[in-house]
């Protein structure tokens, strides 16, 4: 059953909670890659959010609502849902420890340090974050802020979808299709909650790499269903073992479908954000686009809203990506 707290009235309080304290994104277009797709191609750009990912949005939202005597706050992450609690937390007055794979990207370790936090690195192939993390904060009696099964986190995504839909409304566009990248399934659940109290008939997808596509396979099954955890990508900000049990329950009813795409696809996905929309995309982020370059579903003549969301990715990789083939 879908918790109740999570609807688009909660996201619409969020969207007026948050107002002057995110950055309203815009939705860009390209008429070459909208030539090239024949398609009509709206990407919502969620890298240019305060700490180069939506990750702010449901931080500052869970942030935001706590205790004025809670001080001290606890998360766990790859990289941008850490910096976005050190960033609510310093902007808030308090102080952020966060639990992060000793592999993370190097742009996401410095950005989690620039706004104050203390970083506590680990083995993602030996050590469970979340025992970690759930240590630390009993030992220094901090609150846990989760990266995704979290309604209030879940919530705050969602008003990326708010914007959206007044952002679409304005130029008369209603989305046939909406492609949202998904690691843990807080964005998407977010999202996809305001889209379709708007946009009933919008088939919304989550996109995922390839051999980690949990929330496609669990989909399928009508039941979680986790990664084995045996292989890499380059998209390491969706490489969550399974879908949240909040998540989940309200992407099976909202999502069309999953789909995967590869790490190459991802690569071109960034080479053409950067020519033709001028943006720069981590490989997590571009997945979305990644789905319509390569036709994942049918998107002829057809009106697709893409969410972009990162663009912290550390130099190595984006060099890579500039040398792959144009679309």
């Amino acid at each position: 059953m879908v918790n109740s707290n999570v609807t688009f009235n909660s996201i619409l309080e969020a969207s007026k909670r948050l107002e002057g304290k995110i950055v309203r994104t815009p939705i860009l277009q390209s008429k070459y890659i909208n030539e090239k797709l024949e398609s009509n191609i709206f990407l919502k750009a969620e890298n240019l959010q305060t700490i180069g990912a939506f990750k702010f949005r449901g931080a500052m939202n869970s942030i935001l609502q706590l205790p004025s005597d809670i001080k001290k706050v606890v998360a766990w992450s790859s990289g941008n849902h850490a910096q976005a609690v050190a960033a609510a937390s310093k902007i808030t007055g308090r102080q952020a420890t966060i639990v992060m794979p000793e592999d993370s990207p190097k742009a996401k370790l410095n950005g989690t340090a620039f706004w104050g936090a203390t970083i506590i690195k680990y083995d993602r192939n030996k050590e469970n974050r979340e025992e970690i993390g759930k240590k630390i904060a009993k030992d220094i009696n901090a609150k846990i802020i989760p990266p995704f099964d979290d309604e209030k986190v879940i919530i705050g995504q969602g008003t990326a979808g708010i914007e959206c839909i007044e952002q679409l409304n304005k130029i008369n566009v209603t989305p046939d299709i909406v492609l949202c990248c998904c690691g843990g399934g807080g964005l998407i659940a977010g999202i996809s909650t305001a889209i379709k109290e708007k946009f009933q008939n919008a088939k919304i997808y989550s996109v995922e790499p390839e051999n980690f596509d949990d929330t496609k396979k669990s989909l399928k099954e009508n039941s979680i269903i986790s990664n084995s955890m045996k292989h890499t990508s380059i998209c390491d900000a969706l490489l969550a073992e399974k879908p949240g049990k909040i998540t989940f329950e309200i992407n099976r009813l909202n999502l069309t479908s999953g789909i995967t795409v590869s790490d190459q696809e991802a690569l071109i996905a960034m080479n053409t954000a950067f020519k033709h929309l001028k943006i720069v995309l981590e490989p997590g982020g571009a997945v979305a686009l990644a789905a319509a370059i390569f036709r994942k579903m049918d998107i002829r003549d057809k009106n697709v809203l893409v969410i972009a969301s990162g663009g912290n990715v550390d130099k190595d990789i984006f060099e890579n990506c500039l040398n792959q083939q144009e679309i």
